[in-house]
């Protein structure tokens, strides 16, 4: 799988729109195309990227760019940021699969959902019936074979702590309702069915959602009031917010005892959310 960079550079060009309240951007693979540039590992720098010796950028390619040009700057400040930038590139794990953010579910995001409710479970000592996330909060795959630090940071990029909250059963329909009436986000501990809009069914522990019940969530500060148009704090029985773990927290810490255990990064699919067409 080719590494893909999320930087204007001289490898690769990506579009970033700015506005008051939303950040998009897009990437693509490093192809090279005027300097022969690839995305570099941390032992391969001039292979990759070429040399800058103070007055001239010679490329991969060969092509020699003089002091002062467009090619010649881009080049020495990536350059000069490649030793910060070795701890991201070190590999942390191995994937046995690659895998791809999709809709309504996919092994990413039940992956990241599951990983919350572990988490969440063992810091507040308590039961965690249902995890919610949110698809905007994945912004990368996850890579088949050797994954690196940057992989990581790249997937979960923003600063979301995780919340421990107490819904009734009442209060969990209404929020599966209401995605059911227009999109869901990730979800965890549950199984779903929904057709035309509409809930069919809801599961929780193997057994039907009861409205009079109280369950434990788990879900990210983003969602909590507004984020993703979701209001997990609203009509909360309690609510613990874990300011200093934060979603990317849990994943590393995940990542390394698999890592530690021997094992590969798995995740799959499992029909927790089913929408009948």
């Amino acid at each position: 799988m080719k590494r893909q960079l999320l930087i204007i550079s001289i490898f690769a060009f990506a579009g970033l729109t700015v506005s008051a309240q939303e950040y998009k951007w897009s990437a693509v693979d490093v192809d090279g195309t005027r300097t022969g540039c690839t995305a570099p590992s941390k032992d391969n720098i001039d292979e990759a990227i070429g040399t800058f010796d103070g007055k001239t950028y010679v490329a991969p390619n060969g092509t020699r760019h003089k002091k002062g040009t467009a090619a010649a700057k881009t080049a020495k400040a990536v350059l000069e940021a490649q030793p910060k930038m070795a701890r991201v590139k070190d590999v942390v794990a191995h994937s046995a699969g690659s895998w791809e953010k999709c809709y309504p579910e996919s092994s990413l995001s039940n992956w990241l959902v599951d990983i919350m409710i572990a988490k969440t479970a063992a810091i507040s000592g308590k039961p965690v019936h249902m995890g919610v996330a949110n698809f905007g909060g994945i912004r990368a795959d996850m890579p088949q074979g050797e994954v690196i630090l940057d992989d990581l940071l790249s997937m979960f990029p923003f600063k979301n702590y995780l919340v421990y909250l107490e819904h009734k059963g009442s209060t969990i329909r209404k929020i599966i309702e209401d995605m059911a009436a227009t999109r869901f986000q990730v979800l965890g501990g549950v199984r779903v069915v929904a057709k035309d809009g509409k809930v069919v069914s809801i599961d929780i522990d193997g057994e039907p959602l009861q409205d009079d019940k109280v369950y434990g969530v788990t879900t990210v500060s983003f969602l909590l009031r507004g984020g993703d148009g979701l209001f997990m704090a609203n009509d909360a029985l309690s609510m613990v917010e874990y300011h200093d773990v934060n979603v990317i927290d849990a994943v590393l810490e995940h990542v390394a005892a698999e890592t530690a255990a021997g094992r590969a990064l798995e995740s799959k699919t499992d029909g927790r959310v089913t929408i009948i067409k």
